[in-house]
């Protein structure tokens, strides 16, 4: 009798059940377990709370948003880099049923107008300015085209007067709340850009985002013993969910090295905190080996962590292993739409199972892989598109009922757009992306909202944006411009443009003014063949595995 290939199809199976309850019911129990253990710790803030503590103060800002106003699904934004007031506001937010909003640190006023609007966010919890950028003035100069938005608080002189506002507020009208939540509810908008454009927003509830940080927490054999050093940003899912939630779930302590990453301050917190696990993309473990100093530290804390958001080259792998004394780091995959994580290395698994795949399917979560013209599943080893189901599958995107059965079809698969083959054992190695989207040191870059906004150039006839290889960020933006006739501009006149405008990581590193773009004879512009031309033209080396966060 013949036997037909193994398909590419892998489910978590799990002796651990998934959390059936809310982001606030969970906290509740680790502090009745572990309220006398460090659950945040921010040095440069110089904050520092047990999770009795943390709790009170989660309680204050909860009825401190209470008594501004905020209902049970109104939208609470927070603009701000890794500070651990928006830790606080993660958790207040889930215990009084809003919705969470992350806005980029790095967003500009049209990105910023934009998030808000979309979401509708009502009240805005911000910082006042960040390095250069001046938060309350962008603030100030896009409030007027944001009807919804009846309220800022910013952090740096208000959130004193937000905790006194919460003490006039009674404890049980927070457990009155708190008790008419579902896990099913939303509780989170991460926004995450699609091929068509603007950016949308992933709508994701506790069960998604409390299991998927619980199962990370797990695979990296998290307990009450472990300290996590946190220098991934809070507004993406590597932050606030792998980062937060995975310890939160474990009674660990949540340790914030800095306001955004900073290679020397991220070592020495792990040093002076004893950290056991380190998060980062490639680019900032690469900074830290990179690091004079790096051999001045003590490492010998350090027991597991991280690495994900793109590229992770082999080398890096084996250095942060064996000079970073993590012997049990790990890889993990996944998307903002589900939650992140859908696949995950084992802290034990061999190292070429480590560098050269990212891990096997993620408790509770199915995966297959399917031919992207067909549907039909592919045999084991052939390549085909990445395809979960399962709890960590995102709600849908917020407003955007067309966008949502694009991505999730009738039988509740997320279709991810990245290629991927699946061996034998249920390793899934990701192979390049059926999408355009640019992976550039974590940060998802669309050329989509990038070539948008070239078009309104006036010297811009056409654009088209595409990533090319980088060692330093696995992928760097570059674009392609067709100038008007008569026209004239320069790359560097045409960055200056974007600069101030939209994100400066999204501002084309490279730009080559052409005649034509390569074509196929129906007129489908091949950005394949100009990322060869371009690879090629400025001397560029590919990098090695691709990882997702």
């Amino acid at each position: 009798m013949t036997h037909s290939p193994q398909p590419s199809y892998a489910h978590g199976t799990s002796s651990t059940p998934l959390l059936g309850e809310t982001i606030g019911e969970n906290l509740r129990r680790t502090v009745e377990k572990f309220g006398d253990r460090e659950a945040l710790v921010a040095p440069f803030q110089s904050y520092r709370a047990t999770y009795r503590q943390f709790w009170d103060e989660v309680s204050r800002a909860a009825r401190g948003l209470m008594a501004c106003g905020v209902q049970k699904g109104d939208r609470v934004g927070i603009w701000s880099p890794n500070r651990y007031e928006w830790v606080i506001t993660q958790y207040a937010t889930a215990r009084i049923g809003a919705i969470l909003v992350n806005i980029n640190p790095a967003y500009k006023t049209a990105e910023l107008e934009h998030a808000l609007n979309l979401s509708g966010v009502s009240l805005l919890v911000m910082a006042q300015a960040f390095r250069t950028t001046d938060y309350v003035a962008m603030l100030q100069e896009v409030a007027g085209n944001c009807p919804g938005l009846r309220q800022s608080i910013v952090i740096d002189s208000q959130w004193p007067q937000l905790l006194a506002e919460g003490d006039k507020l009674a404890e049980s009208e927070l457990l009155e709340r708190e008790f008419g939540l579902q896990f099913d509810d939303p509780i989170n908008i991460q926004f995450t850009s699609g091929t068509t454009g603007l950016p949308k927003g992933a709508t994701l509830s506790h069960h998604n985002i409390l299991n998927n940080g619980f199962f990370v927490g797990e695979t990296c054999r998290y307990t009450e013993q472990d300290r996590v050093c946190i220098p991934v940003p809070f507004y993406h899912c590597f932050g606030m969910v792998m980062g937060n939630l995975g310890c939160t779930t474990h009674g660990a302590c949540m340790v914030i090295p800095a306001e955004a990453f900073d290679p020397l301050e991220t070592l020495r917190t792990v040093q002076a905190e004893k950290c056991t696990s380190l998060y980062g993309v490639p680019t900032m473990f690469i900074a830290e080996l990179a690091l004079p100093e790096f051999a001045d530290f003590d490492y010998s804390s350090l027991r597991t962590g991280i690495m994900a958001g793109s590229p992770c080259p082999v080398e890096v792998m084996k250095k942060v292993t064996a000079q970073m004394n993590m012997r049990e780091v790990t890889i993990c995959y996944g998307m903002t739409e589900t939650s992140p994580v859908s696949a995950q290395n084992s802290t034990d698994d061999p190292i070429e199972k480590r560098v050269g795949t990212v891990g096997r399917i993620h408790p509770h979560l199915e995966m297959k892989i399917v031919d992207a013209e067909t549907g039909a599943i592919v045999p084991r080893g052939v390549q085909g598109e990445v395809c979960t189901r399962g709890y960590s599958v995102m709600l849908g995107y917020w407003g955007n009922d067309d966008a949502t059965r694009r991505a999730i079809d009738a039988t509740g698969w997320m279709h991810t757009g990245d290629l991927a083959t699946m061996d034998e054992s249920g390793y899934v190695k990701i192979t390049g992306r059926i999408k355009d989207m640019i992976i550039r040191g974590g940060e998802n870059i669309f050329p989509r909202e990038i070539e948008e906004f070239l078009y309104a150039h006036p010297a811009v006839a056409d654009v088209q944006v595409i990533g090319v290889p980088s060692e330093k960020y696995g992928e760097e933006v570059m674009a392609w411009v067709k100038l008007r006739d008569g026209q004239a501009a320069s790359g560097d006149e045409l960055a200056a443009y974007c600069k101030g405008r939209i994100a400066s990581y999204k501002i084309p590193r490279y730009w080559k003014l052409v005649d034509e773009f390569p074509m196929t004879v129906t007129g489908k512009i091949q950005k394949f063949r100009m990322r060869e031309i371009s690879t090629g033209e400025l001397g560029l080396q590919g990098a090695a595995s691709i990882a997702t966060a």
